[in-house]
């Protein structure tokens, strides 16, 4: 059986995800997902990336910029803010970046829950120079 857990969103990062941002881990459920906040500096782009084994829905909180996605043939930016939800299936690359003068901040859910290896996010080409 599963525990009840609750936490808080930490005052400080705990990590600095392999695409440049800054990461505070939220909670997990074994086998099932995971929950961690992101958050990109203002002016910042994002190293962009593709994982290995999850896939990842992407929830904004503040902040503005834009995100770009591309799976196959498929390529798109998207305009996000406080209010976009977004998916990145698996195999997909991605990259993001904060305009404005407010950190570009997400809640996101891992599906499977992040693995404890280091190589899951491969960095990738872009669609923009990264700043990180």
């Amino acid at each position: 059986m599963t525990t009840f857990q609750t936490t808080r969103l930490p005052n400080q990062p705990d990590v600095v995800a392999p695409d440049g941002s800054d990461v505070r881990i939220l909670l997990r459920l074994p086998e099932q997902g995971s929950m961690a906040h992101f958050e990109l500096r203002p002016g910042q782009t994002s190293v962009a990336v593709t994982h290995r084994t999850v896939a990842e829905i992407w929830y904004f909180l503040s902040g503005r910029g834009e995100m770009w996605r591309k799976q196959g043939e498929h390529e798109e930016t998207v305009p996000v803010e406080a209010g976009v939800c977004l998916t990145i299936p698996l195999g997909a690359h991605f990259q993001f970046r904060a305009f404005g003068d407010e950190p570009l901040a997400a809640i996101g859910v891992t599906m499977p829950p992040w693995p404890a290896s280091d190589d899951e996010a491969i960095s990738v080409p872009g669609k923009w120079e990264s700043t990180g």
